[in-house]
């Protein structure tokens, strides 16, 4: 798979000042927590801000976002098309509302004109985006703005992207990457990718193959034929290697995939055993898996050309490991208490681990987010699989979805949003992707071309 076109970005100065009485919009979590504003960003026309979330339920925010101007002949279908991403992109987190351009009261035709706030008011527009879309053979120079209406305020500087025209969807990303953090005060996940197996034909003869896309579903490709089954990618957290499972030999083994050139190898494995189950260390240095051995499976690390360290030894299945994301820890599944449950043990394997999950059912791959509070897990119980997030002691566990079959979460890299495989029950029950935010709310259905299983989200791109 070739190289993403370059795009270059100018740093943008100032966090938001007057846009933070919107913050409510990120601070949405789980039931009966407070989300308080810090004290240097509170302040607004009002006075400090504080702000209780106990349920998850918000209005999103009125945002208007005019087509981008065309600053010379050939832009105008690039700045259409680039304004349509940015709004999807915002819109599809479910926490702002487009303002239909049928109601705008003044066009938006120059880039650099005064803004009449008074225009966006009436309509109650609440935050205004603005850009421009210059094309100089096949490079693009994209900018933009962005308003707090209700302040009159404009919300950091100006920012200017340029790539080719074939990176004209991350320059989009890019943008309402910006948007998203000035307004929310959050990092963005808009400009990263997904890599997850594309599954096609019958329930009973599917056929599967590695894939990644943008994490919208487009710019789909393929980095596996259908010879082999393969299962379960994972992301290097530098987003430039991916491992998984495959069949290929007769029975699992761990490859590993480099993004760019499509070039792969097993990682080095005792001949008699199975691999499966691996994820990266955050450094990118390790990976840890599971090692299935003389009818007994546990987890052990290994780094290349190193031979693989042995971290838990119960007579149990040890299974579905995960980093902490300051490397020190990890959580993985196990069915040492009679049937599987989540524990937490060093990364050293040092100690004995530490058993997190106590509700009714049984629970499996589990994943720390990245932003180091929650571990999302597959629960299952009375006959519904749910995705459940849980505080790393095991506390205020919440469950996010429920269906015939949900499982396999992964993070998005702001640690908001998460993305899994759903599939639907009888003959025809043909796997999809799905996301929902950490409360529960804005369950969606994520385009792919087929069926599609094991998802597993990059880093941000650089």
């Amino acid at each position: 798979m070739p190289a993403f076109p370059d795009t270059n970005q100018t740093p943008t100065a100032d966090r938001i000042d007057t846009m933070t009485r919107f913050l409510w919009l990120l601070l949405v979590s789980l039931p009966g927590l407070v989300a308080t504003v810090p004290p240097a960003l509170a302040q607004t026309d009002n006075g400090p801000l504080r702000i209780e979330i106990t349920e998850g339920v918000i209005e999103p925010l009125p945002v208007a976002l005019p087509a981008f101007v065309a600053e010379n002949p050939g832009a105008a279908d690039w700045a259409q098309q680039l304004s349509r991403v940015v709004a999807d992109d915002l819109t599809g987190t479910g926490l702002f509302r487009e303002i239909p351009s049928e109601a705008f009261i003044a066009p938006v035709t120059e880039f650099t004109s005064q803004i009449g706030f008074g225009n966006w008011k009436a309509i109650n527009a609440q935050a205004l985006v603005t850009g421009a879309v210059a094309l100089n053979g096949n490079r693009l120079t994209v900018k933009f703005r962005l308003f707090d209406v209700f302040s009159e305020n404009q919300l950091g500087t100006g920012l200017q992207l340029s790539g080719t025209t074939d990176s004209w969807r991350r320059l989009a990303h890019k943008i309402a990457d910006q948007v998203y953090s000035r307004i929310t005060g959050e990092g963005g996940y808009f400009d990263s990718r997904v890599v997850f197996v594309s599954e096609s034909g019958p329930k009973d003869a599917r056929r599967k193959r590695l894939a990644v896309m943008d994490y919208d579903g487009a710019n789909v490709q393929f980095l596996t034929d259908s010879s082999n089954l393969v299962l379960a990618p994972r992301f290097s957290p530098t987003g430039d290697r991916v491992l998984y499972t495959s069949y290929e030999t007769g029975f699992p083994q761990v490859f590993e995939l480099n993004v760019g050139t499509v070039s792969r190898a097993p990682l080095s494995m005792p001949a008699d055993a199975m691999s499966f189950a691996s994820r990266y260390s955050p450094d990118g240095r390790t990976v840890v898996f599971s090692l299935a051995r003389n009818g007994n499976t546990d987890i052990y690390v290994t780094r290349p050309g190193a031979t693989p360290q042995r971290l838990t030894s119960a007579p149990s299945i040890e299974t579905a490991p995960s980093f902490s994301p300051d490397g020190t820890q990890i959580v993985f599944e196990s069915d040492r208490s009679g049937m599987p449950q989540l524990y937490i043990m060093p990364a050293n394997g040092g100690g004995e681990p530490r058993r997190i999950s106590f509700g009714n059912g049984k629970y499996g791959t589990p994943v720390w987010s990245p932003r180091g509070d929650l571990i999302a897990f597959t629960k299952q119980n009375r006959g519904r699989f749910h995705i459940g997030v849980m505080r790393t002691d095991g506390s205020e566990e919440r469950l996010l979805t429920a269906s015939f079959l949900d499982e396999g979460p992964t993070w998005a890299p702001n640690g908001r949003v998460i993305m899994f495989t759903r599939e639907t029950a009888g003959a025809l029950g043909e796997p999809a992707l799905y996301s929902v935010d950490i409360s529960g709310r804005n369950l969606r259905r994520v385009s792919t071309i087929g069926g599609a299983s094991d998802p597993a989200w990059s880093p941000l791109l650089p």
